[in-house]
């Protein structure tokens, strides 16, 4: 509880938890008072266990504690984001290879030993659920995020609602195929649009000459005949994509989130200009293309709103 002049406050209390690869970011807030309390960053430690649980889990459930220690009042919602599909009742991680050992099937209510209501989800959803709750697309009820960094992720909200799918592979919008005759990516999907503007192949689509997408944009920035071809092509790629996912899902608005964001004007101008030659656009409708606004703690603050409203 919080003194207020003398008298004591009572606070309903909700924490976002986005678990990160390297990092774990963490927001407190009063749902009452409308106030946010507090953000912390820890490091997520992955492959270092306590006590056979991971390390993150027991920085997670510490921190967590000391927060309703510090503001003397029990979390009323908890919500989790993470990496991987979430199991359909939203207690736990369902499907995760390869990173975050331990997190599989770990309910997170049982692990916390908490009364609170915790609900868990992808970090890209969560990402979502944020940027229209208090981001770039507050107030939007159908809207597609694309998330390109090393990847390209995404997720999807139609008529206020997040989609998720049958498995939670809702969002996977890297794999969208873009040429059946394409190289199968890291899923199966040939010619996908992850291969085609993703940091994992800017340096097989450039010959060797860039290892990052920001140097190959720096490079087209600066005049390099080659560099601006290998990013225009990329761009064009996208374009495709998000002329299919306009197609597919009718949103009113695209965010552009990850690293490739930071290219701002580099990336929007020829991507606008791709997409009034692909986009379908009935009465001249077109659809507006963002960049998010939340950065890094979009994920943490939809895992928040998500813990609300679930």
């Amino acid at each position: 509880m919080e003194r207020v002049r003398g008298a004591t406050r009572r606070m309903n209390l909700a924490a976002g938890i986005d678990l990160g690869g390297t990092r774990v970011k963490g927001i407190a807030r009063d749902l009452d008072g409308d106030e946010e309390l507090e953000r912390t960053i820890l490091s997520t430690e992955d492959g270092k266990f306590f006590d056979e649980d991971p390390a993150w889990a027991n920085a997670i459930r510490d921190l967590l504690s000391d927060w309703e220690t510090r503001f003397e009042q029990s979390f009323s919602s908890i919500g989790i984001a993470s990496p991987g599909l979430a199991a359909k009742d939203q207690r736990s991680i369902a499907f995760m290879p390869g990173r975050l050992a331990g997190i599989e099937d770990l309910v997170w209510e049982d692990f916390l030993n908490t009364a609170a209501k915790v609900r868990v989800a992808n970090d890209a959803h969560t990402a979502l659920l944020g940027e229209t709750w208090q981001g770039a697309a507050k107030g939007c009820k159908d809207v597609v995020l694309l998330t390109i960094g090393t990847g390209v992720g995404g997720a999807a909200i139609a008529d206020g609602r997040l989609l998720r799918g049958h498995l939670g592979r809702a969002g996977h919008f890297g794999h969208l195929s873009l040429d059946p005759s394409g190289e199968p990516d890291i899923c199966g999907t040939p010619g996908s649009l992850e291969d085609a503007i993703g940091d994992c192949t800017v340096e097989k689509r450039s010959g060797g000459r860039f290892t990052r997408t920001k140097a190959l944009v720096d490079a087209h920035l600066a005049g390099d005949e080659q560099a601006s071809e290998i990013w225009l092509r990329s761009v064009r790629h996208l374009a495709a994509g998000i002329a299919s996912l306009i197609n597919a899902l009718d949103p009113e608005v695209i965010l552009l989130g990850g690293g490739i964001a930071n290219a701002r004007e580099a990336l929007l101008e020829p991507l606008c200009s791709y997409l009034d030659v692909m986009e379908w656009r009935p009465a001249d409708n077109r659809v507006e293309i963002r960049i998010v606004e939340l950065g890094e703690w979009a994920g943490a603050i939809g895992a928040l709103h998500h813990g609300m409203i679930s």
